[in-house]
Parts: structure tokens; C-alpha cells; sequence
């Protein structure tokens, strides 16, 4: 027999405030890098670099679970698209799918007892792997043009600074949200 859990009104409503603010911060966050790159003369090269739209899903989903994860993570690149024509159109699918799986494995480790740094390197290798796998069959299999197979290398070497500010920030943002958890559960 498969037990169902039932969330309660408030779960329901920190989860829901949970995954809105994870959208917001995912939108306003690359702005911010963008305009400061284009400040300094970088462009759109401190977004690449640092991955500012991912830490928000990252830890949406560590706190909240796989609905808000992936609801988070398939949405705001969208909405961000919408409002400023950023992540390029020929890149917007493939980021809908790497932060959703971000979301949804983040949101699957939630509970599971290991470091939350172990925790982050799951769930980076996983939704690269989504990445990756996206972009393979939007190759292979619909002959896409747009994107090439180094598109997949090129997001992993030039999101390096992103992916080590991910490995010191998420985990001290956990640690000091570890408070929060109790409305989560």
C-alpha cells in the first residue's frame, strides 16, 4: 500500500513563496551581472562566467523539494527570456532543461543525509548531463544547426568561476537557512 503525505496550508504556501522568490532572484540576479559586465566593458560574459541564475534554483530546490526545484528552474529562464531577450533563444530550451534538472535532483537530495557540497557536485554533474543530452538529440536526432556539440564543453569551461561560487555558496546558504527547514517538512 503507497502512503501519501499531505502538505498542510502553510507548506503549501512557503513552498509557493518559495518558488516565487527562486524565479524572481533567478531573473533579477543575471541582470544585475549583466549590467555590471557591461559596465566594466565584459558584456554578457560575468552572466556565462558566474551562473547567477542557478544558485536560486539550487537552493529552491535543497529547501523546498523536487516541485518547487524543477517548477523554479523550467520557469525562469523562460520568464527572464520574456522580459529581456536573455538566454538567447538558440540557448533558452537547453538552459530550461539544465535548470530544471538542477531543480529536480537538488530537490530529490533535499532530504538525503550527505554534505550539502556533495549534494551541489550531484547535482551540477546531473543537469550538465541533461545539458549535454539535450543538446546531443537536438543534434542527432532534429539536425538542429543552431547549437553545436561544443556548446556542451564550452557552458562547463566557461561557467568554471559559476560552478566554484556554487561549491562556497550553496553550502553556507544552506547551513544558514537550516533554520527554515522546519516549515518545509
Amino acid at each position: 500500500m503507497i502512503q501519501t503525505r499531505h502538505l498542510t496550508t502553510q507548506q503549501i504556501k512557503v513552498k509557493s513563496i518559495t518558488a516565487v522568490l527562486a524565479v524572481a532572484l533567478s531573473v533579477a540576479l543575471p541582470q544585475i551581472f549583466h549590467a555590471v559586465g557591461l559596465l566594466s566593458g565584459m558584456g554578457n560574459a560575468l552572466g556565462a562566467a558566474f551562473l547567477p541564475m542557478h544558485i536560486p534554483v539550487l537552493l529552491a530546490g535543497l529547501l523546498a523539494g523536487p516541485i518547487v526545484g524543477v517548477v523554479a528552474g523550467g520557469i525562469s529562464p523562460l520568464i527572464s527570456f520574456a522580459i529581456s531577450g536573455m538566454p538567447a533563444a538558440a540557448l533558452l530550451p537547453f538552459m530550461m532543461i539544465e535548470l530544471a534538472a538542477y531543480g529536480l535532483i537538488a530537490g530529490f537530495l533535499c532530504n538525503v543525509r550527505m554534505p550539502v557540497f556533495v549534494k551541489v557536485l550531484l547535482i551540477q554533474v546531473g543537469g550538465r548531463l541533461a545539458r549535454a543530452a539535450a543538446i546531443l538529440i537536438s543534434v542527432y536526432a532534429f539536425s538542429n544547426t543552431t547549437i553545436g556539440l561544443e556548446q556542451a564543453w564550452n557552458v562547463v569551461v566557461i561557467g568554471l568561476p559559476g560552478i566554484l561560487l556554487q561549491w562556497l555558496l550553496i553550502p553556507l546558504l544552506i547551513y544558514r537557512c537550516k533554520d527554515l527547514k522546519k516549515y518545509y517538512e
